[in-house]
């Protein structure tokens, strides 16, 4: 029976500053880890390691699924054995695939949300001051996740960061723009939340009757735009 070490994977210095981990998650999954902490370093190579496998298959694999820093690569353990797995997957972070280019995407925001004057306060902007900073050039979808349709986007400037919510807002509906550490997340179900809600949009993530359900995917790019 293959035995599995889970000591982080040797490989190229030139190509990364914190060499990638592969780890096992259960009997049939390994995990992929570009990081401790969210970055945009972590989530950008998370995302372009999960794009060069969808496009550079490998036979047993079932899914991949990225995350915030890490991608779940699913496996049919009747196919392919862990060990293995791990080698193929090395050869697929050493490479030099080109990343594929980003799809611009426009969401309508009505910036209204209970929680706005309150982020605008800490933050020492005006209402107005704050909804021009925060559009000021587009974010990009770091991952989905969470709830069917949950978008989490980012990274805004730090001067922008406030902390989440002492207190859990038990739900909030779908639409629901969300704000909190430096990034904004987009609700497409109705959700608990300890993030401050700045707004709601139209704009939906999630249709069960699609394929796939969901309009927007890591790496997009978000453009946010006001209406009233």
């Amino acid at each position: 029976m293959e035995k599995f070490s889970e000591q982080p994977l040797r490989g190229d210095d030139h190509h990364w500053s914190d060499l990638p981990q592969i780890l096992p998650l259960g009997d049939c999954a390994l995990l992929v880890r570009f990081g401790q902490s969210l970055d945009e370093a972590a989530n950008s190579a998370a995302l372009a390691f999960a794009t060069r496998m969808q496009s550079d298959s490998i036979d047993g694999v079932s899914e991949v699924v990225p995350s915030l820093v890490s991608v779940l690569v699913r496996y049919n353990p009747m196919i392919i054995g862990p060990v293995r797995l791990a080698g193929e997957l090395g050869l697929r972070l050493i490479s030099d695939n080109a990343p594929e280019t980003a799809r611009v995407q426009h969401v309508a925001v009505r910036f209204d949300g209970p929680d706005l004057d309150e982020v605008a306060a800490l933050l020492g902007l005006s209402r107005e001051a704050f909804v021009a900073a925060h559009n000021r050039s587009g974010l990009r979808v770091l991952t989905t996740g969470f709830a069917p349709g949950f978008v989490y986007c980012g990274f805004h400037d730090s001067a922008l960061n406030v902390p989440r919510r002492e207190l859990v807002k038990p739900r909030v509906p779908a639409g629901s723009v969300l704000f909190a550490a430096g990034q904004t997340a987009i609700t497409a179900t109705e959700v608990p939340t300890g993030w401050h809600v700045i707004g709601h949009t139209d704009f939906r993530n999630f249709d069960v009757d699609q394929n796939p359900p969901t309009r927007l995917r890591a790496g997009d790019q978000l453009i946010f735009e006001v209406v009233s």
